[in-house]
């Protein structure tokens, strides 16, 4: 399988799956401490940072001042989701702030590319979002400008949603695409990953699983995280 990052950050081919916890599940009043606590020596590969402008989805959570207040206080590198209108101008910022990975919706831009370029300017990796109901096919040939694939599995918005099955079809397509080399990115799913859904995304070829509630509501979330983790693991 493929892998981008962890820390140090890891750089392509991976042999583990990567888990990313996604923030929008832990206590907003202590992001800090709800992010140190996935860490540690088999902690989060990445935490994963929902942010919503309630426009491109009607929700709002939160935005670039807590993402550069965060990294001032981990060394886990930051998986920024950007489920907002205009990533042309609001992405690159993120990516100048130090956020690892920053990932815009294709729906929200007419020029991906442009976005991705700027992303990469600033010094970031770039990811292009699909929602379920977005074909994969039409951005096969822009996806080798971009370093992540993030798909969808449940409407972007809101933690706490089931896992749509019917969007593995398009991790299934990816996988096939880079095991030939034509692409050469992480394929990333965010949406429903619990242990009940984590094991047929990673048969479908996810190498990084966006897991929100099922991290943060466990007593232990960084045991969670290495359970999720081994689960995909048997199943990659």
């Amino acid at each position: 399988m493929n892998e981008l990052t962890s820390r140090s950050p890891k750089l392509l081919p991976m042999s583990a799956p990567m888990i990313a916890p996604s923030i929008l599940s832990a206590d907003f009043a202590c992001l800090g401490d709800e992010v140190a606590v996935v860490g540690g020596e088999e902690g989060a590969d990445w935490v994963h940072v929902d942010v919503m402008d309630n426009h491109f989805v009607p929700n709002l959570t939160l935005g670039l001042p807590v993402v550069q207040s965060l990294l001032g206080h981990t060394d886990i590198p930051l998986d920024c989701h950007l489920m907002i209108d205009d990533p042309a101008r609001w992405a690159p910022p993120y990516a100048e702030a130090g956020a690892y990975n920053v990932t815009f919706h294709a729906e929200a831009t007419d020029d991906p590319l442009a976005v991705a370029k700027d992303i990469h300017a600033a010094g970031g990796k770039a990811g292009l979002a699909i929602k379920p109901g977005t074909a994969f096919d039409p951005y096969i040939e822009i996806l080798k400008s971009f370093d992540t694939l993030l798909i969808m599995s449940v409407e972007p918005g809101f933690g706490g949603q089931s896992f749509i099955a019917d969007v593995l079809e398009k991790a299934r397509a990816a996988r096939r695409l880079v095991d030939s080399g034509e692409l050469r990115l992480v394929i990333e799913i965010d949406g429903g990953i619990n242990a009940d859904t984590i094991e047929q995304a990673a048969e479908a070829g996810v190498d990084c699983f966006v897991a929100g509630s099922a991290v943060y509501n466990a007593d232990d979330p960084a045991d969670a995280v290495r359970r999720l983790r081994a689960l995909a693991a048997a199943r990659q």
